[in-house]
């Protein structure tokens, strides 16, 4: 997760209790037993320089990269708030899971090869029996490190088919994959991309109510990966 926000009702749903931390990286680890699951809630943490939480794609994947080695995790969940589109039937609070592949579309390299690699395309877990035994909307998530979008941003978007618009969910898609570890996205909205209210606006009056939906939902989410057959875990550990 990137923003302290973000994570402290999911870190207070589970009695999470804070591990050691890892230098140079301002990342923090919170570590909670669900049954027989570990649950280990990482943040991304803030930003030595800014004072801010550390949000974006580079922190991610290092966040990322250091959970792995660590911990050692079964399955990544790249958790947090997010924008929609009321085009596609977006409500502010909806809480969606992963769709098919996480893709940048911020990242235009014209060059061919490269061009695809901007995009990413990683993979997500299967979530369709997921979302369809909790009631979950699933959407293609898609990535980029600005709040807002320009027009070559939405041309991108119209063309990856993405959904759920973040900052951070395709840099851990990337090192889940290096890693080989299954891994899918839980994101409540915060902002409609296409209203016409500022986004960032949009993002405050939110953050709390979605957190707090996100965190309800994470829950379920963990639960149902202990217990599915379906699921991509079996009884293991659970990284958020």
């Amino acid at each position: 997760m990137a923003m302290e926000a973000e994570a402290r009702p999911i870190i207070a749903a589970l009695g999470a209790v804070e591990t050691d931390c890892a230098p140079p990286l301002p990342a923090k680890f919170f570590v909670a037993r669900v049954l027989d699951c570990e649950v280990v809630v990482a943040i991304n943490g803030r930003d030595p320089r800014h004072d801010v939480d550390s949000i974006g794609t580079e922190a991610a994947a290092l966040t990322t990269l250091e959970v792995v080695r660590r911990f050692s995790p079964d399955v990544l969940i790249s958790a947090g708030t997010a924008g929609g589109w009321q085009s596609k039937d977006a409500r502010i609070g909806d809480v969606y899971v992963s769709r098919g592949e996480f893709v940048h579309h911020d990242r235009r390299i014209a060059i061919p090869g490269f061009d695809a690699y901007g995009v990413g395309s990683y993979p997500s877990v299967d979530t369709a029996a997921l979302a369809e035994v909790l009631g979950l909307k699933q959407g293609i998530v898609t990535t980029s490190n600005s709040l807002d979008e320009n027009d070559d941003d939405r041309r991108m978007i119209a063309i990856n088919g993405g959904d759920v618009k973040e900052m951070e969910a395709a840099a851990v898609a990337y090192v889940a994959e290096l890693a080989g570890v299954p891994m899918l996205a839980v994101k409540a909205i915060t902002d409609l991309v296409d209203h016409h209210t500022a986004t960032a606006e949009q993002f405050a009056a939110n953050l709390a109510m979605a957190s707090s939906r996100l965190a309800g939902e994470l829950v379920r989410v963990i639960q149902f990966l202990m217990g599915s057959d379906e699921s991509p875990v079996g009884n293991r550990r659970s990284t958020s």
